[in-house]
Formats: structure tokens, C-alpha cells, sequence
């Protein structure tokens, strides 16, 4: 049994931390079982703890919880999908607005070192890497808002929509991102709060419309072939 203080702590955020990163990155993929036994073990800490990290990634919704209990991580729907884009374009928007009231060059330097680093992991063909890489960066404008509770809203969705993005997403180069969060930057270091605004929520649509392609369109089938599925069936087979 785990007994209280700084080092369970520790564990149980190393196990959450660990298992949250496997998500991002599609590691652990859509579907896949999550025992606690054997994360506990992985992780040397109790099933409480391992429960309390599930729990923690289940309400980000990365984790689905059976009714038995089990977990597996989270396959969420095209519906759920389109809810989570959604509510990233209304917070982005309120963060590029607060973090250009705030706007310094201590900012402009840590954004810049940020996209460096998308783009050395771009570069190198290291695409989960760099599909996690831009979802930080997202998560460090939130941060320079200075409003946590924001920050953690904007953390928590980025979790959902970067599962998204495994789960519908095609791979493919992050030019496209690296390229739009360049932009954005320029408009901050702009002053100019409107187009800064405009090329998050572009930048976001442009996101979402990676993830989560128009479903093929399917032609209706005649009543021929519907029921030639079923007329070898004998009654009481």
C-alpha cells in the first residue's frame, strides 16, 4: 500500500504524465486496454493511484471507463469530434486576445524557440513528435494569459482533439501548421489583436479539417441487392 506524502504523489503523476503522453503521440492507440494491475506494476504504485491517473485522463476524455470498470483509451465520435473543434476555436480565440494584452519580447522569444522545435522535429520526419510538439505550443499561449483556469481548459480539449487526430487524421508533414503558427506570431508581434484572431480560428478550421475528412459518400442500394444478401437464408437457419 502506498503511504502519503511527496514521493507517491510523484509516482501517481509519472503514471498520469506518462499515460497521457503515450495518448498524444497514438502509442497507446484508440481501443487499447488499460489494466490496472499491470500499470500498477509498470508504474510501482497502487491500483488506487493508477485508478485516481485513469480517472484523471478519463475526465480529460482520453480514457473510456466500462461499466466493469475497464479501461481502454477513448475512441471518440465524428459528433464529439466536431464539439471538441468547436470549443477550441471559441477558447484560442480569448487566448490570442489576452496574450496580446500582454504581449512582450519574453513572449516573442519563447513562441519562437517553441517553432523552432516543430520545426527541427518536422525536418527530421519525427511526425508524432511533431504533431505533440504544436499542441504545446497552443498549450504555452495559454499559459502567457495568465489565466489558469483558461490554460486548463485549453489543455484538457487539446488532449481531446489531439485524439481526434488519431483517430481520423491521415498522416502528413506539419508544414502546413508550422507555417500558420509562424503567421499568428507575426500578428502578435504585430499589435494587430483582429488578425491574430482570425488566423487562430483559420488555423484551428484548418486543423479540424485535417483530422476529420468528409466521410466518402456512399450510393444507396436497391432493394435487389439489399435482399439478394439474404435469399439463401432458409427459415430457422
Amino acid at each position: 500500500m502506498d503511504t502519503l506524502g511527496p514521493s507517491t504523489e510523484n509516482r501517481s503523476a509519472a503514471a498520469y504524465a506518462a499515460l497521457r503522453e503515450a495518448i498524444m503521440e497514438n502509442a497507446l492507440k484508440p481501443g487499447t486496454k488499460l489494466p490496472e494491475g499491470d500499470l500498477g506494476v509498470h508504474f510501482g504504485v497502487s491500483r488506487t493511484l493508477i485508478r485516481a491517473a485513469i480517472a484523471r485522463l478519463a475526465a480529460e476524455g482520453l480514457v473510456d471507463v466500462g461499466k466493469t470498470k475497464s479501461a481502454t483509451v477513448a475512441t471518440p465520435s465524428r459528433e464529439e469530434a466536431f464539439e471538441a473543434f468547436e470549443v477550441r476555436r471559441a477558447l484560442e480565440r480569448e487566448v490570442v486576445r489576452l496574450v496580446a494584452l500582454r504581449w512582450d519580447e519574453r513572449l516573442h522569444a519563447a513562441l519562437l524557440a517553441q517553432i523552432e522545435q516543430e520545426r527541427e522535429a518536422s525536418e527530421a520526419g519525427r511526425h508524432k513528435l511533431s504533431v505533440r510538439l504544436a499542441a504545446e505550443f497552443h498549450i504555452l499561449l495559454a499559459e502567457m494569459t495568465g489565466n489558469s483556469l483558461l490554460r486548463r481548459y485549453v489543455f484538457e480539449v487539446l488532449g481531446r482533439t489531439t485524439l481526434i487526430l488519431a483517430v481520423y487524421g491521415v498522416a502528413h508533414p506539419q508544414d502546413d501548421s508550422l507555417a500558420e503558427h509562424v503567421a499568428l506570431v507575426e500578428a502578435l508581434a504585430s499589435g494587430d489583436v483582429g488578425a491574430a484572431e482570425r488566423l487562430v480560428d483559420a488555423h484551428i478550421a484548418s486543423v479540424e479539417g485535417r483530422a476529420l475528412q468528409p466521410l466518402p459518400a456512399e450510393e444507396p442500394a436497391g432493394l435487389g441487392e439489399i435482399l439478394g444478401r439474404f435469399s439463401g437464408r432458409t427459415v430457422g437457419a
